[in-house]
């Protein structure tokens, strides 16, 4: 694909599609002399793709008598276009500019096609070397869903899951092992991490020592404490996978809320640039917000004398740069005037790099929140630099925008946000344990309650912390479901379940049933948000068998989760009545 302008085009800035940032923008060039014509495709449509020279004019030794002959109606304000080129980190490199005369002229047309950006919905499963997440795994694998995992012991992992195992080396508790760029591409976690109970006479890897959840043993912590693996290591998760699964709210890249307004400056790129006329600026509007509140402006004059017509806005390049590959298209909030305007995004610092542009059109008067579209050719999303609003004469193609009126305008804006398509799933699938809530709690016969709950100080208060763990989880906003099991045990899926909330429930779960019921949740817009406990129907003095030549039917767990309601931890029970169990 060919450098082409990242001013934005008076002329053209070709196909308007934004959207996908997992699929895609289009790209746009801009300047005034058409130049090379390559081939851009969205979906099966074959769309130009046009590459520019925007600063032919910029290295030409020219006098200002020259240039006001070479454009004819207006002199030229030189000084406003050289404190454009320094406003937006100084002026290109002059080799730069020499190529990009060149390669305008002597470029031949190329047929390449552009390349799909190579993602795919891997979904990361951690902890999956123990019980539950082993099962995690196979159900995905039998799906044919790409499966990543996350191990602190490469050869452990390999022999137990496979030697062709997309692999992860990393440590919840070690924050320097979980660089995030070693999660890009993962769109979704299942996460079976859980601190290490044993006997204290020691345990085998086949678990024949005991039967976890039936026969009570005298326990003890292994390895590192329940803080760092349930607080600490999720803390430390979240922040390596947060941009990777998105959250449910969208990112905000610009936003007049609390500081986020001091957080990019904007600056004018108008036409200027190619030797037009036109001028525009961005204001904060203490009360121009549709609620009263602060909002952002972009106002400005286009005129088409000396061959101009564009204004816009653009940011400073990005201190670092923005990752919005999590999430399915841009939304802005801004405040119609009835006019067709324009988002550029950019995947590059450099001056003259291309553009991904979309067209929206406003409704005089209204608030209104205009998305991308979803089908364009992919680019970068996780590099994104800068942002530019732009008002043009001319649309992709060369031909007239519909709405283009020459004189003052105003688009009043107050957000610039990513969104995740609806209906959400979630993004987040956590494995925690019934009992959470329940050492705090008053009025417990504690005779009734698991060993962990007994014995919750005695284990490093193994269930106040992940208890904590389980606050982080609803309070970064990520798309999650948190299922709470209670005793785990070695017996197959299949048993009648009892799905519960509250955190009242005592019982036994195959830890088969559980790795289904996360696998599911991924997909069941119903589990998003909920918090559940979960346990078999078959009480804990009859092992549950099934005959292998009439296996029970796989449940439809999206019945269980349509019923379960936001909102509800257990945690309610602190601060009310003592609970009945």
């Amino acid at each position: 694909m060919s450098r082409s302008s990242s001013c934005g085009g008076c002329v053209s800035s070709p196909p308007v599609v934004l959207g996908h940032p997992r699929g895609g923008f289009t790209a746009s060039c801009s300047a005034n002399a058409r130049t090379n014509q390559k081939a851009l495709f969205l979906g099966s449509k074959q769309l130009p793709l046009i590459t520019y020279s925007p600063l032919r004019l910029a290295s030409s030794r020219l006098s200002r008598r020259e240039i006001m002959a070479f454009v004819g109606q207006q002199s030229w304000d030189i000084g406003r276009f050289v404190k454009t080129l320094y406003f937006f980190n100084g002026p290109p490199n002059p080799l730069m500019i020499v190529e990009s005369i060149i390669s305008s002229f002597a470029s031949p047309a190329s047929s390449e096609v552009p390349k799909k950006m190579e993602t795919s919905d891997v979904v990361l499963v951690t902890g999956a070397i123990g019980g539950v997440g082993r099962w995690v795994v196979d159900i995905l694998r039998k799906k044919g869903l790409p499966v990543r995992v996350l191990a602190r012991n490469e050869d452990k992992a390999r022999s137990m899951l496979g030697p062709d195992i997309d692999l992860i080396i990393g440590d919840v508790t070690k924050e320097d092992t979980l660089d995030p760029k070693l999660f890009k591409g993962i769109n979704k976690v299942v996460n079976a991490v859980s601190v290490i109970v044993g006997p204290k006479e020691g345990d085998t890897s086949d678990r024949q020592t005991y039967k976890q959840g039936i026969k009570f043993f005298e326990p003890e912590i292994k390895g590192p404490s329940p803080e760092m693996v349930e607080y600490v290591g999720m803390q430390n998760l979240i922040n390596a996978i947060k941009n990777s699964v998105g959250l449910s709210e969208g990112k905000l890249p610009f936003g007049l809320k609390g500081n986020l307004s001091g957080k990019i400056v904007w600056g004018a790129l108008d036409d200027v640039v190619m030797g037009g006329v036109s001028e525009s600026t961005f204001q904060i509007l203490p009360t121009g917000s549709e609620t009263g509140g602060t909002t952002g402006l972009f106002k400005g004059i286009v005129s088409t004398s000396n061959n101009g017509g564009f204004t816009s806005i653009r940011t400073k390049n990005f201190t670092v740069p923005e990752d919005l590959s999590a999430y399915d298209g841009i939304e802005l909030r801004v405040k119609g005037d009835g006019r067709r305007y324009k988002l550029i995004i950019q995947t590059s610092v450099e001056w003259d790099a291309v553009g991904y542009t979309a067209s929206f059109d406003t409704t005089k008067g209204e608030w209104q929140s205009p998305r991308t579209m979803t089908d364009a050719p992919p680019f970068d999303a996780s590099n994104i630099t800068s942002l530019q609003l732009m008002f043009s004469k001319f649309e992709y193609d060369g031909k007239l925008n519909p709405t283009f009126i020459e004189g003052p305008f105003e688009l009043p804006f107050s957000s610039i946000r990513a969104y995740i398509n609806e209906p959400i799933t979630p993004r987040f699938v956590h494995v925690s344990s019934a009992g959470v809530t329940r050492p705090e709690r008053l009025g417990l016969d504690l005779s009734k309650q698991p060993p962990a709950v007994r014995l919750n100080k005695e284990l490093g208060s193994i269930l106040t912390y992940k208890l904590k763990g389980e606050d982080l989880i609803r309070e970064n906003g990520i798309p999650y479901t948190i299922v709470r099991p209670c005793a785990l045990t070695e017996e197959p899926a299949g048993a009648d379940l009892i799905f519960d909330q509250g955190d009242n429930i005592t019982g036994k779960i195959s830890r088969e049933e559980v790795a289904r019921i996360c696998v599911a949740a991924l997909a069941s817009p119903n589990a998003v948000g909920k918090t559940f406990e979960v346990k078999s129907t078959v009480p804990f003095s009859e092992p549950y068998v099934i005959d292998p030549s009439n296996p029970p039917p796989e449940k439809d767990y999206k019945v269980y989760f349509k019923d379960l309601k936001e909102g509800i931890t257990g945690k309610e029970a602190l601060e009310a009545t003592p609970a009945q169990v």
